[in-house]
């Protein structure tokens, strides 16, 4: 029987088997981790790449849980058909063997420190409640039951949330006789929302104190899996964590655990019946590389699948984007030097980039160099990596945009900026000029606003014609009218002034491949508005005079040309 893609949200396994919808297989991470043996396991990759599905799968492998009553709750037939179920007993053996702390860092995400700050007391105090099993009986004494009510109903000093976690470790190790272990999801989601608020500092020696006493002097501890987008150095959190294993997009060992690969991208279009789509998906998703691996992203794949289900004719569109991250782009582009602006258009225009590589990051040094920017948005998912060398003075790699989805995430970036730019600038120079037919006034504007901007198109006819669209529109009492239909063609682009029998100006755009073509190119451009008569209809509703321009492109340079006033038809 054909299994139901699930819709986007489900991130519990349990959940997703039971109901019985389709499951990308990514059950012999398990084996990994248990391969590696490490103590404390961080796990990095960007937002929506399934980092949470997986920390729910490994909690309902290892956890012996119990319900309210200290009752076990069988979950082995979650593992029955899968991967890991199939591996020899030496694996099969801790299944259902350990109290599990489950703690996601997601949801603080709140303007002020005292109410992130609560939003995480809040959590622990709800996985204290979930494990309130453990007051039942005398397995834990009368002082540590009081410590436990406090916490749990968050009436405790602040000191005691600092070693909440290592606290219910020893509760969970007293009452079942085996260590816990920790899985925290999303723990860097307070640092960024801290640094994007402003108490960037107060956040880091919380998570500080908490990681410290849980992950560091925890003598029930079994082992810890922590995930995140960014690796944070261990000086900002993870100070004197010498225990701590690393496994970020640049790692070989769990390289196909997060993200999907061509056979399971394959796999499920087949199930779909929708293995037609697959070289539009390849364009759209495709493009990760985590280790050696060829991954999509996983996010835009179940939502890509889910509509093309409803409608065959469904077009890929973008689904993944991180609002925060999507401001850092906004803000490079924005503080851009030449050099800068140069390598972003080289990226559009599918090249790479080269860029040392620091593995380590904190939120407040983002913007402290370009190459922690570049940084960022390798580790964050914006750019992916073609190659690398290292040499003496550290490890450099190939970067470009992975794919068409997040090539238009910095399209859209580039055009808001320009919107920006183009409202605090004096357009009515350019105006000007066209009025009075002053082309040389007109095409230095032009060349000058094009030499500050950031091409997204390869310098196409597309790109150009939004550029100049961009400029003209609201500037002085004109409309901006693009693309009409007019007599046999269609004009670029129409202005006219919003008055009875203002005048009205016809510009034809063409684009040039060499530098000497560029004047035959606006008389080209001129003979094309005589020829296809695009005055007529301005003509028929009161416009006089109506001017005519052929403007030409080349790079980033302009030329401007001006034909005949027309009068009458």
């Amino acid at each position: 029987m054909k299994k139901m893609i699930p819709p986007v949200g489900y991130e519990d396994l349990k959940e997703i088997i039971e109901k019985g919808l389709y499951y990308v297989d990514k059950s012999l991470m398990i084996r990994e981790l248990l391969d590696s043996a490490g103590k404390v396991t961080l796990l990095t990759r960007p937002r929506r790449f399934g980092k949470t599905l997986n920390l729910s799968m490994i909690r309902r492998f290892f956890e012996d849980e119990r319900n309210i009553h200290g009752e076990r709750i069988d979950n082995r037939q979650v593992f029955k058909n899968l991967a890991i179920s199939r591996c020899r007993e030496s694996y099969q053996k801790h299944q259902q063997q350990y109290p599990v702390i489950s703690l996601s860092l997601k949801s603080a995400k709140q303007k002020k420190f005292e109410d992130a700050y609560a939003m995480l007391k809040k959590q622990i105090s709800e996985e204290f409640r979930r494990h309130s099993y453990v007051l039942d009986g005398n397995r834990i004494s009368k002082e540590e039951k009081d410590s436990y009510w406090r916490i749990m109903e968050r009436t405790c000093g602040n000191e005691e949330y600092l070693d909440a976690l290592h606290f219910l470790c020893k509760c969970l190790n007293n009452w079942h006789g085996k260590k816990a272990i920790i899985l925290i999801d999303e723990y860097d989601v307070p640092l960024e929302n801290a640094y994007m608020e402003g108490f960037y500092e107060e956040m880091v020696a919380f998570l500080r104190s908490i990681f410290e006493s849980a992950l560091k002097t925890n003598n029930f501890l079994e082992f810890a899996v922590i995930t995140g987008c960014l690796r944070i150095s261990r000086e900002s959190i993870f100070t004197g964590l010498n225990n701590l294993e690393i496994h970020s997009v640049l790692s070989h060992r769990y390289d196909s655990c997060f993200g999907f690969t061509e056979d399971e991208v394959k796999a499920m279009l087949h199930s779909c019946g929708l293995s037609e789509k697959y070289p539009e998906l390849k364009a759209w998703y495709d493009g990760y590389c985590f280790g050696s691996r060829e991954i999509y992203n996983p996010w835009s794949i179940v939502n890509y699948v889910k509509n093309a289900e409803a409608d065959s004719r469904a077009f890929p569109r973008p689904y993944w984007s991180n609002t925060s991250s999507n401001d850092i782009i906004r803000q490079m582009i924005e503080n851009a030097d030449e050099e800068t602006r140069s390598e972003i258009e080289r990226l559009m225009e599918g090249d790479t980039v080269e860029k040392p590589i620091h593995e380590e990051i904190t939120y407040d040094e983002i913007h402290s160099s370009r190459d922690n920017l570049w940084n960022f948005l390798f580790f964050t998912g914006y750019l992916k990596s073609c190659g690398q060398r290292q040499d003496d003075s550290g490890l450099y790699l190939q970067m470009a945009i992975p794919n068409n989805e997040v090539r238009g995430i910095y399209r859209q970036s580039i055009l808001k900026w320009f919107e920006h730019k183009v409202a605090d600038l004096d357009r009515g120079v350019l105006i000007k000029a066209l009025e009075n037919g002053d082309c040389e006034t007109a095409g230095k504007f032009l060349s000058e606003q094009l030499m500050d901007t950031i091409s997204y198109f390869d310098y196409a006819e597309n790109y150009y014609h939004g550029f100049l669209a961009g400029l003209l529109k609201g500037a002085g009492n004109y409309q901006v009218q693009s693309d009409r239909e007019s007599g046999s063609g269609r004009p670029d682009l129409l202005l006219k002034e919003k008055k009875f029998m203002g005048k009205a100006m016809v510009l034809e755009v063409k684009i040039a491949q060499r530098f000497d073509e560029m004047e035959a190119k606006c008389e080209e451009a001129l003979t094309q508005i005589k020829e296809n008569h695009y005055a007529e209809p301005l003509l028929a509703d009161g416009y006089r005079p109506v001017l005519s321009y052929g403007i030409c492109f080349f790079k980033k340079g302009c030329i401007v040309k001006k034909g005949e006033a027309i009068t009458r038809v």
